[in-house]
C-alpha cells in the first residue's frame, strides 16, 4: 500500500518558492532519508506531509489513499493522529516533566477527560519508561524538561513519537544535537522500531554518512526540487557534489567509490 503520494506538489511562502513540483511515493513500512543543503526545503516537505502546510496545487497530497484536505475537520484530525512528528527542537515546556512529555504522544488518541486526568496523574509510567529506556533516558522519567540538555530533549522527542506508535513517522534532523555515538544509536533505534512496528519513516538528515548507512532509500533535495531518488548504494560522490554544490557534505563524498 502507498502511504504517501505526492504529485506535482508546489509550495510558496508569499512570493518565495519553497517546493517546486515535487512528486514521490512512499510505500507503507518504507524507510527513507531526505538529504540536501540548508534551505533546500526539507523541513517544509515534512510539514507538508504532516498536513501542517497545504500545497499550492489542489489534490497534490494523498495519505493512505486519502486527500486530507477533502476530509472533514474531525476526519482530518483522526488522520493526523496516525502521523508522528519528531522536531529538531522538540516543543517541551521547561516545567513539564519528561513522563508527561512522552505520554503526550497519545493525546490525539485519548478522550479529553482521559488526557486531563493523565496530566494530573500519569496513566502509563511503565510505557513511558520503556520508550525512554530505548534511548538510554529511563532515569530521566520524572525530571523537568528544562533541566535536560539539547540532545536529551531530542531523544525525549523521539521517545514521545515512539510512544504514540504512529503509522507514519516524520523526523526533522532528530539527532543534530547528539554526539556521533549517541546519534548513531538513536538513528538505529528509530530504524529498528519503525521496522518492528511496520511504520513508515521519513527522516531529514544533514549527516550524509548516517543516511547512507541506515536508510535503504535516499532522496536528494536541492532548491525545492528532487535531484535524485534512489537506493543508498546507488548514490555516488558525483551526485553528492551536485546536490551540495559549494556546501560540503563532509569527507564522505571523497571517500565514496563510484557506483
Amino acid at each position: 500500500m502507498i502511504a504517501v503520494d505526492l504529485h506535482q506538489a508546489s509550495l510558496r511562502f508569499g512570493e518565495l518558492p519553497v517546493l517546486a513540483e515535487i512528486s514521490l511515493q512512499v510505500r507503507a513500512g518504507e524507510r527513507v532519508a531526505v538529504i540536501g543543503p540548508s534551505g533546500a526545503g526539507k523541513t517544509s516537505l515534512l510539514r507538508l506531509l504532516a498536513t501542517e502546510l497545504r500545497a499550492d496545487s489542489p489534490g497534490a497530497l494523498r495519505l493512505w489513499q486519502q486527500d486530507p484536505w477533502l476530509l472533514s475537520s474531525r476526519q482530518r484530525q483522526r488522520l493526523r493522529s496516525r502521523i508522528g512528528m519528531i522536531w529538531q527542537a522538540p516543543p517541551l515546556p521547561d516545567s513539564q516533566r519528561v513522563i508527561t512529555a512522552v505520554l503526550a504522544g497519545r493525546l490525539g488518541q485519548w478522550s479529553l477527560p482521559k488526557a486531563l486526568l493523565s496530566l494530573l496523574r500519569p496513566r502509563d509510567p511503565a510505557g513511558a519508561r520503556a520508550e525512554l529506556a530505548r534511548l538510554s533516558l529511563a532515569d530521566k522519567l520524572y525530571q523537568p524538561c528544562g533541566t535536560l540538555s539539547g540532545g536529551q530533549r531530542q531523544r525525549v522527542g523521539i521517545a514521545r513519537v515512539l510512544y504514540q506508535d504512529p503509522d507514519l513517522m516524520l523526523a526533522d534532523e532528530p539527532v543534530s544535537a547528539l554526539d556521533p555515538v549517541l546519534a548513531e544509536a538513536s538513528i538505529l533505534t528509530l530504524q529498528q522500531q519503525a521496522a518492528a512496528r511496520d511504520s513508515t519513516l521519513i527522516t531529514n538528515l544533514h549527516a550524509v554518512d548516517l543516511a547512507l548507512r541506515h536508510f535503504p532509500r535516499i532522496i536528494g533535495l536541492r532548491q525545492g526540487r528532487i535531484l535524485f531518488d534512489c537506493a543508498a548504494e546507488a548514490v555516488t560522490s558525483a551526485m553528492l557534489a551536485e546536490l551540495y554544490g559549494n556546501e560540503s557534505p563532509g569527507s564522505l563524498a571523497e571517500q565514496m567509490p563510484p557506483c
